[in-house]
């Protein structure tokens, strides 16, 4: 598909969409102060933040930015849910939680209002994947307190949609679902969008004839992997759609279907800003820099000013869906907290992905990160998706493989290859990255 970017700058953005952000954060702030918030008067008050001084959106850098670490102490201390709660207990009917992959899971409560707001975010996003009214939505997992799956089918029913969960069953059954029922659209994670490919492949289902055109994944960089994504796309014989968002600020962005190989973020439900993680200030379009999201509609636990974490690079643009919405590079290119510095190189995990999907054969790979001194030893384990019937064949694939990840990233890793099914598979988000410290 061919499309034109005609770019422009942030100072040209449409005056209706500023008024309606405007609008928006005027009610967040008169919510979170005139309903005591305690999280964030307590915050603001710490910083010495005149609120008078915080008139609307152009005054947002007067108020800090909130991190993680922050919302995490708060919960330890206030257990369970932590002060960052602009109403009465009694007025929040669901709770949701990270995956605490990380460290300890953030859990997250929403008032019936906020919920709305959610679903009315994942509105936006079906519409720009052009969900139809005959599409009908798979999502393979048992929910539990994960938000993504819950947003998803509750959206995705809002809008009068055949909605089919997969909990409580094996992949293999999974797959026996989207053949029967017909299903046209599934959203689940990049790793599962893949390792259900691998059960098809293995089972003699071929998936490309079934009814499945469009893939909506997120949780984990893949859908904007170049190689990750073609693999995808042509298994399945459906386009995928990226998606952006956290338990915390919600569903916040999506690719369309004009402009492939990145995400919209949803403007009109955040204000966005792009940061240096190092000094904090604002970059310029087309820079690499830190997402900072505030939400403006889940007043009852809102974030403002929230430092994501993710890496992106922006640009304001007319795209042809007719969005004008900041659009992301890449999607998200990468986690602050996961650069590794090889070689005087910044390495990403989502740039070895790249490398090691690029010229297929691989079901499987896990990378091993062994700092010993001030030198990480990068370590591969790659598991091919057939078994090759000469030992000769290991070496050779092995050394192409290190090969192109020293041509196309400045190191060079020992890549190891190990059995077919000896590496873990993932439902959600895979946990490919061993990091490991260790002293003489």
């Amino acid at each position: 598909m061919v499309w034109v970017m005609t770019e422009f700058s942030s100072e040209q953005q449409l005056p209706a969409l500023r008024e309606l952000q405007e609008k928006k954060f005027q009610g967040l702030l008169r919510e979170v102060i005139g309903h005591q918030n305690g999280f964030y008067l307590k915050k603001w008050q710490d910083a010495d933040v005149s609120l008078d001084a915080v008139r609307g959106i152009n005054d947002i850098d007067k108020l800090p930015f909130t991190t993680k670490f922050e919302i995490v102490n708060d919960q330890k201390r206030h257990p369970p849910y932590g002060t960052n709660l602009t109403y009465p207990l009694t007025a929040y009917v669901r709770m949701h939680q990270t995956s605490g992959t990380t460290g300890q899971p953030l859990r997250w409560l929403d008032t019936a209002t906020s919920w709305s707001w959610l679903l009315h975010c994942w509105g936006l996003i079906y519409d720009a994947v052009d969900l139809r009214s005959e599409d009908r939505i798979f999502l393979p997992f048992s929910f539990g307190p994960f938000i993504g799956f819950w947003g998803a089918f509750e959206g995705a029913l809002a809008r009068n949609n055949f909605c089919l969960s997969g909990g409580g069953m094996s992949s293999r059954i999974r797959l026996q679902c989207i053949v029967d029922h017909k299903m046209t659209v599934i959203a689940c994670t990049p790793t599962y969008a893949r390792r259900l490919l691998e059960v098809a492949k293995e089972q003699g289902v071929n998936l490309r004839n079934s009814a499945v055109r469009a893939l909506i994944v997120a949780g984990e960089p893949g859908g904007n992997v170049p190689s990750t994504r073609r693999e995808l796309e042509s298994g399945w014989g459906a386009r995928v759609f990226d998606h952006t968002g956290m338990t915390e600020i919600g569903a916040s962005g999506v690719e369309c279907t004009a402009a492939p190989g990145g995400v919209h973020l949803l403007e009109s439900e955040f204000v966005v800003e792009v940061i240096n993680p190092d000094t904090g200030r604002s970059v310029q379009s087309g820079e690499m820099g830190e997402l900072v999201v505030t939400n403006l509609g889940r007043w009852g636990s809102p974030l403002i000013r929230y430092r994501t974490g993710d890496l992106v690079i922006t640009r304001r643009f007319s795209c042809d869906c007719g969005r004008d919405w900041l659009w992301m590079e890449g999607g998200i290119l990468g986690r602050v907290d996961d650069m590794l510095l090889i070689r005087g190189n910044n390495v990403y995990p989502s740039a070895v992905e790249e490398v090691i999907r690029r010229d297929g054969g691989v079901a499987e790979y896990r990378v091993e990160v062994v700092k010993q001194g001030v030198l990480p030893q990068i370590r591969i384990l790659v598991e091919p998706f057939s078994d090759f019937t000469e030992t000769d064949q290991l070496g050779v694939w092995a050394e192409k493989i290190g090969r192109s990840i020293q041509d196309a990233l400045s190191f060079r890793p020992e890549v190891q290859v190990v059995p077919r099914g000896s590496l873990p598979r993932f439902e959600l988000k895979a946990d490919r990255w061993i990091r490991q410290n260790q002293t003489k």
